[in-house]
This record gives structure tokens, C-alpha cells and sequence, in this order.
């Protein structure tokens, strides 16, 4: 089983993630391909429970009028290997002023959640069979990080001057 987390604590997962879009889609919260939802807008945006996930290959400027009516967006990882969703996280606070949250999706590993937290992501649903409890201590695997990142914007020679 998946395990959602925040920085502080394992967390209720309300939105179930939809990948087979042929089929009805489910009631209740859901998260759907971004590519999907601008092909359906209208009739999705009518539901008022959909929000959207994006692929590494996600084209945000193509999202960008209709980012802060998602409460959640969340970044698929679809590989340990692939870091473009870091990019995605950044840019969504960044550039386009997102004010929801960010989630990171698919292959989250316990070694990456600091790093995906620097980036701007707020909750972390864990690859299938991780320990929950033992990712949370990721959190503080850096005491002071020198780089200036999404949640630090001062590198550490300014602040130790």
C-alpha cells in the first residue's frame, strides 16, 4: 500500500489517481492526465473534483490559466532516474505563482524527499511497500543546506556573513 506523507506526518489520500481515462470516471476526488483534462475542460471542470497530474513532458504554459483553480497538482516521477518533475515543481511556484499543493507521484523514493522539498513539492505519495514513518526522518537529512533552492532563497555565505 501507498503511503501519503507531508513533511511532518503519513496523511489521508482523498484523490485516486486515474490513468484509464476509456473507462467512466470514478465519483469522489480525482486526478487526471493533464492532457486529458484540456481535451475535456468543460465537462470536467463541471465536476469540481477533478484536479490533474502531470508527465515529465507536461506542457505547463498550456495549464497556465487554470492553475490555481486545481487544489492539487501532483508531478509523476515515472523513474528514480527521471528529474524533470523537480523542474515542473519549481516552475509551478516559481514562475507561475501555483499556491496549492504540489505532490510527487510514481517512483518517490525515501532518498529523494528532501531534495523534492527544496524543489517545492508539499506531500510525497511513497513508491508501493516504503516505511512511512522512517521517510519522515529524511527530512532533516542536511542541517543547513549552502544552495539557495524554492524553500531557502538565500545561499549559505549570505546568511553566515
Amino acid at each position: 500500500m501507498q503511503n501519503l506523507i507531508n513533511q511532518t506526518t503519513i496523511l489521508e489520500n482523498p484523490w485516486l489517481l486515474v490513468t484509464d481515462t476509456d473507462a467512466p470516471l470514478p465519483s469522489g476526488s480525482i486526478l487526471v492526465d493533464s492532457k486529458y483534462w484540456l481535451e475535456n475542460i468543460d465537462k470536467l471542470k463541471a465536476r469540481g473534483d477533478v484536479s490533474v497530474f502531470l508527465n515529465a513532458d507536461a506542457d505547463l504554459e498550456l495549464l497556465k490559466d487554470h492553475l490555481n483553480s486545481f487544489p492539487v497538482i501532483a508531478v509523476n516521477f515515472p523513474a528514480f532516474a527521471d528529474g524533470r518533475g523537480y523542474s515542473l515543481a519549481r516552475l509551478l511556484k516559481e514562475r507561475f505563482g501555483y499556491e496549492g499543493e504540489i505532490r510527487a507521484i510514481g517512483d518517490v523514493l525515501i532518498d529523494q524527499l528532501y531534495f523534492m522539498k527544496r524543489c517545492g513539492f508539499d506531500t510525497y505519495l511513497l513508491k508501493d511497500g516504503l516505511d512511512a514513518q522512517k521517510a519522515l526522518n529524511y527530512f532533516s537529512t542536511f542541517s543547513d543546506p549552502y544552495q539557495l533552492a524554492y524553500d531557502l532563497n538565500t545561499p549559505l555565505f549570505r546568511r553566515k556573513a
